[in-house]
Protein backbone atom coordinates (compact mmCIF):
# COMPACT_ATOMS: atom_id res chain seq x y z
CA UNK A 1 0.00 0.00 0.00
CA UNK A 2 1.40 3.35 -0.82
CA UNK A 3 1.98 5.25 2.48
CA UNK A 4 0.51 8.60 0.46
CA UNK A 5 -2.55 6.96 1.10
CA UNK A 6 -2.29 6.62 4.89
CA UNK A 7 -0.97 10.02 5.01
CA UNK A 8 -4.83 11.00 4.06
CA UNK A 9 -5.70 9.58 6.45
CA UNK A 10 -7.00 5.86 4.75
CA UNK A 11 -7.31 2.87 6.90
CA UNK A 12 -6.68 -0.12 4.84
CA UNK A 13 -7.84 -2.33 7.57
CA UNK A 14 -11.71 -1.26 7.03
CA UNK A 15 -11.90 1.03 3.57
CA UNK A 16 -13.89 -0.51 1.10
CA UNK A 17 -11.16 -0.36 -1.61
CA UNK A 18 -8.16 -2.11 0.07
CA UNK A 19 -10.69 -4.55 1.61
CA UNK A 20 -12.45 -5.92 -2.08
CA UNK A 21 -8.92 -5.28 -3.67
CA UNK A 22 -7.35 -7.93 -1.40
CA UNK A 23 -10.05 -10.35 -2.55
CA UNK A 24 -8.41 -11.46 -5.64
CA UNK A 25 -5.14 -11.57 -4.07
CA UNK A 26 -6.52 -14.25 -1.32
CA UNK A 27 -7.99 -16.26 -3.79
CA UNK A 28 -5.09 -16.87 -5.75
CA UNK A 29 -2.93 -17.60 -3.15
CA UNK A 30 -5.26 -19.71 -1.71
CA UNK A 31 -5.07 -21.53 -5.16
CA UNK A 32 -1.02 -21.69 -5.21
CA UNK A 33 -1.53 -23.42 -1.61
CA UNK A 34 -3.39 -25.57 -3.17
CA UNK A 35 -0.54 -26.76 -5.47
CA UNK A 36 2.56 -26.73 -3.08
CA UNK A 37 3.67 -29.16 -0.60
CA UNK A 38 5.44 -26.77 1.36
CA UNK A 39 5.05 -23.22 2.77
CA UNK A 40 5.13 -20.59 -0.12
CA UNK A 41 7.51 -17.71 0.72
CA UNK A 42 5.75 -14.41 -0.10
CA UNK A 43 7.62 -11.32 -1.77
CA UNK A 44 6.13 -8.02 -1.20
CA UNK A 45 7.99 -5.75 -4.15
CA UNK A 46 7.26 -2.05 -3.30
CA UNK A 47 5.76 -3.03 -0.31
CA UNK A 48 5.14 0.03 2.07
CA UNK A 49 3.02 -0.27 4.36
CA UNK A 50 2.96 -3.80 3.78
CA UNK A 51 -0.35 -4.22 4.10
CA UNK A 52 -1.22 -6.81 1.57
CA UNK A 53 1.56 -9.10 2.69
CA UNK A 54 0.42 -8.82 6.50
CA UNK A 55 -3.25 -9.84 4.98
CA UNK A 56 -1.74 -12.82 3.13
CA UNK A 57 0.05 -13.67 6.74
CA UNK A 58 -2.89 -13.43 8.98
CA UNK A 59 -5.02 -15.47 6.59
CA UNK A 60 -2.77 -17.93 6.10
CA UNK A 61 0.11 -17.97 8.26
CA UNK A 62 0.83 -21.76 8.21
CA UNK A 63 1.07 -21.83 4.17
CA UNK A 64 3.65 -18.85 4.08
CA UNK A 65 7.14 -19.80 5.17
CA UNK A 66 8.52 -16.29 5.29
CA UNK A 67 7.27 -12.55 3.79
CA UNK A 68 9.94 -10.12 2.54
CA UNK A 69 9.09 -6.50 2.24
CA UNK A 70 11.19 -5.28 -0.62
CA UNK A 71 11.47 -1.03 -0.43
CA UNK A 72 13.83 1.62 -0.98
CA UNK A 73 12.19 3.89 1.45
CA UNK A 74 12.59 1.63 4.85
CA UNK A 75 15.22 3.09 7.44
CA UNK A 76 17.48 0.85 9.17
CA UNK A 77 15.73 1.07 12.03
CA UNK A 78 12.06 -0.09 9.83
CA UNK A 79 14.47 -3.10 8.66
CA UNK A 80 15.26 -4.28 12.23
CA UNK A 81 12.51 -3.84 13.19
CA UNK A 82 9.61 -5.89 10.93
CA UNK A 83 7.09 -6.69 13.89
CA UNK A 84 6.91 -10.64 13.13
CA UNK A 85 9.32 -12.95 13.43
CA UNK A 86 8.62 -14.34 9.50
CA UNK A 87 9.03 -10.78 7.90
CA UNK A 88 11.84 -9.34 6.77
CA UNK A 89 12.55 -6.10 5.42
CA UNK A 90 15.14 -5.43 2.87
CA UNK A 91 15.82 -2.62 0.28
CA UNK A 92 16.87 -4.95 -2.76
CA UNK A 93 15.73 -7.77 -4.06
CA UNK A 94 18.59 -10.80 -3.72
CA UNK A 95 19.54 -13.27 -6.10
CA UNK A 96 17.70 -16.96 -6.46
CA UNK A 97 14.22 -16.61 -4.87
CA UNK A 98 12.54 -19.85 -5.81
CA UNK A 99 9.33 -21.25 -4.32
CA UNK A 100 7.64 -18.28 -4.25
CA UNK A 101 5.04 -15.23 -4.81
CA UNK A 102 5.85 -11.81 -5.92
CA UNK A 103 2.93 -9.37 -5.26
CA UNK A 104 3.01 -5.97 -6.89
CA UNK A 105 0.03 -4.10 -5.75
CA UNK A 106 -0.03 -1.29 -7.44
CA UNK A 107 3.80 -0.47 -7.91
CA UNK A 108 5.01 -0.59 -11.88
CA UNK A 109 3.18 2.97 -12.62
CA UNK A 110 5.52 4.68 -9.80
CA UNK A 111 8.64 3.43 -11.99
CA UNK A 112 10.15 5.50 -14.87
CA UNK A 113 11.05 2.38 -16.68
CA UNK A 114 9.06 -0.19 -15.94
CA UNK A 115 10.66 -2.94 -18.58
CA UNK A 116 14.04 -2.54 -16.65
CA UNK A 117 12.46 -2.70 -12.84
CA UNK A 118 10.35 -6.25 -13.82
CA UNK A 119 13.70 -7.19 -16.06
CA UNK A 120 15.39 -6.80 -12.78
CA UNK A 121 13.38 -9.10 -10.88
CA UNK A 122 13.22 -11.68 -13.56
CA UNK A 123 16.62 -12.07 -13.59
CA UNK A 124 16.70 -12.42 -9.46
CA UNK A 125 14.23 -15.46 -9.86
CA UNK A 126 15.24 -19.16 -10.14
CA UNK A 127 12.15 -21.50 -9.76
CA UNK A 128 8.72 -21.92 -9.27
CA UNK A 129 8.18 -18.55 -8.95
CA UNK A 130 4.66 -16.63 -9.83
CA UNK A 131 3.38 -13.43 -9.76
CA UNK A 132 0.17 -11.24 -8.61
CA UNK A 133 0.46 -7.90 -10.09
CA UNK A 134 -2.16 -4.81 -10.05
CA UNK A 135 -2.06 -1.22 -12.08
CA UNK A 136 -4.14 1.42 -12.05
CA UNK A 137 -5.87 1.30 -15.61
CA UNK A 138 -6.77 3.54 -18.50
CA UNK A 139 -4.70 7.00 -19.31
CA UNK A 140 -8.27 8.79 -19.98
CA UNK A 141 -8.85 8.23 -16.39
CA UNK A 142 -5.34 10.18 -15.87
CA UNK A 143 -6.25 12.89 -13.31
CA UNK A 144 -4.57 15.23 -10.61
CA UNK A 145 -4.96 12.07 -8.61
CA UNK A 146 -1.94 10.24 -10.46
CA UNK A 147 0.38 13.00 -10.37
CA UNK A 148 -0.35 13.51 -6.48
CA UNK A 149 0.30 9.82 -6.48
CA UNK A 150 3.69 9.95 -8.50
CA UNK A 151 2.14 8.26 -11.20
CA UNK A 152 3.75 7.90 -15.31
CA UNK A 153 0.77 5.91 -16.74
CA UNK A 154 -2.23 4.31 -16.41
CA UNK A 155 -1.84 0.76 -18.28
CA UNK A 156 -4.99 -1.54 -20.37
CA UNK A 157 -4.98 -5.00 -20.47
CA UNK A 158 -2.64 -5.00 -23.57
CA UNK A 159 -0.10 -2.60 -22.44
CA UNK A 160 0.24 -4.78 -19.61
CA UNK A 161 -0.17 -8.31 -21.24
CA UNK A 162 3.50 -6.63 -23.92
CA UNK A 163 5.60 -5.71 -20.73
CA UNK A 164 5.19 -8.81 -18.96
CA UNK A 165 5.54 -11.40 -22.10
CA UNK A 166 8.53 -9.08 -22.87
CA UNK A 167 10.07 -10.48 -19.27
CA UNK A 168 9.22 -14.11 -19.50
CA UNK A 169 6.19 -13.77 -17.57
CA UNK A 170 3.28 -15.85 -18.42
CA UNK A 171 -0.06 -15.00 -17.26
CA UNK A 172 -2.64 -17.55 -16.55
CA UNK A 173 -5.33 -14.65 -15.97
CA UNK A 174 -5.42 -10.77 -16.31
CA UNK A 175 -8.72 -9.02 -15.93
CA UNK A 176 -10.26 -5.50 -14.99
CA UNK A 177 -11.66 -4.62 -11.48
CA UNK A 178 -13.43 -1.88 -10.23
CA UNK A 179 -15.82 -2.05 -13.53
CA UNK A 180 -19.04 -0.88 -11.77
CA UNK A 181 -17.40 2.53 -10.50
CA UNK A 182 -15.18 3.16 -14.41
CA UNK A 183 -17.83 4.98 -15.19
CA UNK A 184 -18.24 7.11 -12.02
CA UNK A 185 -14.57 8.07 -12.32
CA UNK A 186 -13.94 8.71 -15.94
CA UNK A 187 -17.37 11.53 -15.61
CA UNK A 188 -16.04 12.63 -12.58
CA UNK A 189 -11.89 12.90 -13.85
CA UNK A 190 -13.24 14.22 -17.23
CA UNK A 191 -14.75 17.34 -16.09
CA UNK A 192 -12.48 17.70 -13.68
CA UNK A 193 -9.33 18.63 -15.84
CA UNK A 194 -8.31 21.52 -14.43
CA UNK A 195 -6.40 19.62 -11.56
CA UNK A 196 -4.03 18.79 -14.09
CA UNK A 197 -1.96 22.04 -13.67
CA UNK A 198 -0.76 20.97 -10.84
CA UNK A 199 -0.59 17.69 -8.53
CA UNK A 200 -3.76 18.53 -5.74
CA UNK A 201 -2.46 18.48 -1.74
CA UNK A 202 -4.40 15.19 -1.19
CA UNK A 203 -5.46 11.63 -2.72
CA UNK A 204 -8.88 11.05 -4.32
CA UNK A 205 -9.10 8.38 -1.92
CA UNK A 206 -10.68 9.52 1.57
CA UNK A 207 -12.54 7.94 4.43
CA UNK A 208 -15.90 7.62 4.33
CA UNK A 209 -18.66 7.35 6.97
CA UNK A 210 -19.31 3.55 7.79
CA UNK A 211 -22.50 2.69 6.47
CA UNK A 212 -21.32 4.38 3.06
CA UNK A 213 -17.45 2.47 3.30
CA UNK A 214 -19.89 -0.71 4.36
CA UNK A 215 -21.81 -0.47 0.91
CA UNK A 216 -19.05 0.07 -1.33
CA UNK A 217 -17.07 -2.91 0.00
CA UNK A 218 -20.28 -5.10 -0.48
CA UNK A 219 -20.82 -4.30 -3.45
CA UNK A 220 -17.39 -4.66 -4.69
CA UNK A 221 -17.31 -7.77 -2.74
CA UNK A 222 -20.02 -8.85 -5.31
CA UNK A 223 -18.39 -8.00 -8.15
CA UNK A 224 -14.89 -10.14 -7.75
CA UNK A 225 -16.99 -12.97 -8.30
CA UNK A 226 -17.31 -12.34 -11.35
CA UNK A 227 -13.81 -10.80 -12.02
CA UNK A 228 -12.43 -12.72 -14.32
CA UNK A 229 -15.14 -12.35 -16.95
CA UNK A 230 -14.08 -8.97 -17.37
CA UNK A 231 -11.57 -7.66 -20.29
CA UNK A 232 -13.42 -4.28 -20.97
CA UNK A 233 -12.96 -2.11 -18.52
CA UNK A 234 -12.14 -1.04 -14.73
CA UNK A 235 -10.21 1.22 -12.57
CA UNK A 236 -7.34 -1.38 -11.93
CA UNK A 237 -6.14 -3.81 -13.80
CA UNK A 238 -5.12 -7.34 -12.70
CA UNK A 239 -2.28 -10.40 -13.76
CA UNK A 240 -1.78 -13.82 -11.92
CA UNK A 241 1.07 -16.08 -12.83
CA UNK A 242 4.05 -17.37 -13.46
CA UNK A 243 7.56 -16.23 -14.07
CA UNK A 244 9.17 -18.88 -16.64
Amino acid sequence: MDLKELENGIDPSVHWYYQSKKKPLEVYFKSLVAQQDKPIKVIDFGSGSGFFAFELLNTFPNQISEVWQVDIGYTEEEMANTGHPKVKKMHFLPEGVKDAVIIMMDVLEHIESDYDILDEIVSKCESNVNYFITVPAFMSLWSGHDLYMEHYRRYTLKTLRKLLNSQNCKASSDYYIYGWIFPIVWLVRKFNKADLDKPPEHSDMKPLPGFVNGILKHINYFEMNFRKANKLFGVTCVSEGKIV
